[in-house]
């Protein structure tokens, strides 16, 4: 069987991480074809990637009297249908062998993105995200960044940024959009549930990911009252909500509406010696530049008050701010 690596080098998986391409290898495959033989034709679903390993390719269109135009040529080491895969669109030209041709196929026969995304979301997602960042980047290079607007490429986004375990934007998607999206004064409030191992330890991991479906419940909500802004999940159970436009009394204000909306959650019911458990969380908000101007430190500041504070028995509604004292706001 031939090596299937070079796909690594492909732009479109050119930036996954080494075990991530171990996986996309292990579901890559060899596609033969004949001289003549067809790869794909006009409306076809784009559900595969083609490295062209040997031979060649020629994508053409038909025209209304049976005639062709032909529209590209591929060579060895030239990929083929990347961006029509990478939008997850349909062809609108046919392609086939211009003599005997063998390809590295991603997914390998057989296999759907649907089916990778069920072994493997975490990669899923990277190569979505991989093909939002492709896609963008050859738009602009021909002017035409209207397209991002376009409602394929804002479901890329959505799989590529969501939590599936609570519907929550990723901490990934902070870090890749905040330079676009910070607007002064920004608000990021940060959350942390009290006691949350008791809860796992003692009722299972069930338990914990319910809860924290509850918890992000309470943050989407208060997100769609205030119109703006997004809730998201950092590690493990820290969750919050970034805002921008917003100043230090309405920060603090929603801090304490998320305070007190977690400690009302029903406490979840007790369960033979198990008494009920009920809710407390930790909250730690900050401004942006007010309290500090580089965003990277504000993050880790916040988050780092967060965890001494949740330490120390939490239950509290804390603020940081580099140039101030760190106050309670209980």
């Amino acid at each position: 069987m031939l090596d299937t690596t070079p796909i690594g080098q492909a732009e479109l998986f050119s930036t996954m991480l080494d075990n991530e391409l171990t996986y996309i290898y292990s579901r890559s495959g060899i596609l033969q074809l004949r001289s003549g033989g067809r790869l794909f034709s006009a409306g076809d679903k784009a559900d595969r990637f083609y490295l062209l390993q040997s031979g060649g390719i020629r994508v053409f269109k038909t025209r209304s009297d049976g005639g062709e135009d032909e529209m590209a040529r591929y060579e060895s080491g030239d990929t083929v249908g990347d961006f029509d895969f990478a939008r997850r669109g349909i062809y609108d030209a046919s392609a086939c062998a211009t003599c005997d041709t063998v390809l590295i196929v991603f997914p390998g026969v057989g296999l759907t993105m649907d089916i990778l995304a069920a072994e493997s979301p975490n990669i899923v997602a990277r190569i979505l995200l991989n093909s939002i960042m492709m896609i963008t980047s050859r738009i602009k290079s021909t002017q035409k960044i209207y397209i991002e607007n376009s409602s394929w490429v804002q479901e890329l986004r959505r799989q590529a940024y969501e939590d599936p375990g609570t519907g929550l934007w990723k901490q990934s998607f902070l870090f890749d959009e905040i330079n676009r999206i910070l607007e002064d004064p920004t608000a990021l409030i940060m959350i942390k549930p009290d006691r949350f191992k008791i809860l796992v330890d003692s009722r299972g991991h069930g338990a914990g990911d319910e809860a924290m479906v509850r918890i992000a419940m309470v943050l989407k909500n208060i997100n769609r009252r205030i119109g703006r802004g997004w809730a998201l999940r950092f590690k493990s159970n820290e969750a919050g909500i970034l805002i921008n436009k917003c100043g230090a009394s309405s920060a603090e204000k929603i801090a304490r509406e998320i305070y007190s909306a977690v400690s009302s959650l029903d406490p979840v019911p007790p369960s033979g010696e198990l008494a009920a458990f009920p809710f407390s969380c930790t909250v730690s908000y900050a401004l942006w530049p007010g309290d500090e101007p580089v965003w990277d430190a504000l993050f880790q500041g916040n988050y780092g008050l967060l965890l001494d504070t949740w330490k120390n028995g939490g239950n509290r509604i804390v603020r940081y701010a580099k140039a101030l004292s760190k106050e309670a706001a209980t």
